[in-house]
């Protein structure tokens, strides 16, 4: 049993560092392609068909869609999930799970860092094909509220598969933060203050570092386990 639980750790590492591969690729592909221009046409296109063809400050769709986008925005802003990161970190210390606490922070505090030094690295303007349907004051890629609302909800889903024993259970954790992460994104190209390709490149980067905080912590608990048992 113990040989079977330790092909399967390893098995779930081998696959983990080869989806982080597949993402950290993707995002570079994205990237380049922004850079030299390619992807501008695409992306004025997706933003002008979500508009009114007579006023391209209407967004398509009835008026309860764009309320409804600018609830859904709100879950991936820095005071929203501020307070979903710091709720949840209490309480992991109250439960005597201080690691997991610092675990959420750091993983939470280094995506927005890397989210920021990636603006500044590709320094791309917002769009102005559309008018805002929100006030925005920093740079455009890539998507600030796609790549860390998927840092935060994938690192939680993580930790609630992490707690709960039946397959199904896990696996509607895991969706359930897909799903919050993906409608957040889509939410900011339907309120024009992203370009399609700067919201992809926040999941894939978002993605990418929950994956490799996913990495780190469970190489460490394993190691932690190793010693442990050695020290028995």
């Amino acid at each position: 049993m113990a040989a079977r639980a330790r092909d399967r750790t390893e098995l779930a590492f081998l696959l983990g560092g080869l989806l982080l591969v597949v993402l950290l690729l993707g995002f570079a592909v994205v990237a380049d392609l922004v850079l030299v221009g390619e992807t501008q046409g695409f992306d004025d296109r997706v933003l002008r068909v979500l508009r009114r063809a007579d006023d391209p400050a209407l967004p398509i769709g009835p008026v309860w869609l764009r309320l409804a986008a600018l609830d859904i925005t709100a879950l991936g802003s820095g005071a929203v999930l501020g307070l979903v990161v710091f709720a949840i970190a209490g309480f992991m210390i109250l439960q005597g799970l201080r690691r997991t606490a610092l675990f959420v922070c750091v993983a939470s505090i280094g995506g927005l860092l890397l989210n920021s030094g990636l603006k500044e690295i590709f320094r791309r303007a917002r769009p102005d094909v559309v008018p805002h349907l929100r006030e925005v004051m920093t740079l455009s890629f890539p998507s600030g509220h796609a790549m860390t609302s998927a840092v935060v909800y994938l690192t939680l889903g993580a930790l609630l598969m992490r707690v709960v024993p039946r397959r199904a259970t896990k696996i509607y954790c895991m969706a359930v933060a897909i799903l919050i992460a993906a409608l957040v994104g889509l939410s900011r190209i339907y309120l024009g203050v992203h370009y399609p390709t700067d919201v992809l490149a926040g999941w894939l980067v978002g993605f990418s570092w929950a994956l490799f905080c996913w990495l780190i912590e469970r190489a460490i608990e394993r190691r932690r386990g190793v010693e442990q048992a050695h020290g028995a």
